[in-house]
């Protein structure tokens, strides 16, 4: 099992992707200590995931609060004695626009969520990661190295862009400490954002769903859209000691779209 022994916060657990890596956490013998904004969310994943409750803690957390994100690290020492990795997946990500019609305003907010969240989310993580090295792998969106056609989301792949310039700095600062940071860059990813997406669309355009489904496959290596238990699958990895030696490294699990 590649987290025999593990404490791994994961933050943004809702119905998609959050709840895979948890869920491939606790099913991968380790212990997923689940953050997110509403409490409910977090009961219900944590209940699916973990019936017995030996495996799972969770606290309602808004990233943006500093003092959040330091009580759900203290609760994974409180509850599990360590941390041994904190996977980033919260983030706003249902601004959509270009510059032309930006509203900056909530440019700054999607810059607070996604960038500094992330980072005060990783700093209440520090002192216990100190203690045992780690790994910090964060979500970011193949959006962040190339512009998508079909749905504008300046502001979020902006932040995103940011958040991966950041891993680098925070690659080189934290590997003394036998921390590493690295981030999955998902593409198209078959979960509920998507879903809805092919519903929309085809519903809009009076299209079948596989019609809409097939523009997106289309441009793919491979000839099926990568699912967001593919993303937790490389997150998982990244979160392991398989990869003890990986650090400061974009990993785009995209099903081929994109090719770098």
């Amino acid at each position: 099992m590649l987290l025999e022994g593990k404490t791994v916060i994961v933050s943004g657990v809702g119905a998609g992707l959050g709840h895979q890596i948890a869920a491939t956490v606790v099913r991968d013998g380790g212990n997923a200590v689940l953050g997110a904004r509403t409490e409910s969310n977090l009961a219900k994943s944590a209940g699916e995931i973990d019936p017995g409750g030996a495996h799972t803690a969770y606290r309602a957390t808004d990233i943006t609060d500093e003092t959040q994100c330091d009580a759900l690290a203290a609760l994974a020492v409180e509850r599990f004695g360590q941390i041994d990795a904190v996977v980033h997946v919260a983030a706003w990500d249902s601004y959509f626009g270009g510059l032309a019609d930006a509203d900056f305003a909530s440019w700054q907010g999607v810059i607070d969520v996604n960038l500094l969240g992330t980072l005060r989310m990783t700093r209440a993580c520090l002192p216990a990661l100190k203690e045992r090295g780690g790994s910090v792998v964060i979500i970011g969106t193949q959006s962040a190295v190339a512009a998508p056609s079909q749905v504008w989301q300046a502001a979020y792949a902006a932040s995103k862009g940011a958040l991966t310039s950041a891993m680098y700095s925070m690659a080189r600062e934290l590997g003394p400490d036998r921390i590493r940071v690295n981030t999955v860059l998902p593409g198209w990813m078959w979960g509920p954002p998507v879903q809805a997406y092919v519903q929309f669309t085809a519903h809009t355009e009076g299209v079948p769903e596989p019609e809409v489904l097939g523009r997106l496959t289309g441009r793919m290596a491979l000839p099926e859209l990568a699912t967001d238990g593919d993303v937790a699958e490389a997150a998982v990895f990244l979160a392991s000691d398989r990869a003890r030696a990986i650090t400061g490294q974009s990993l785009l699990v995209n099903a081929g779209e994109l090719m770098r």
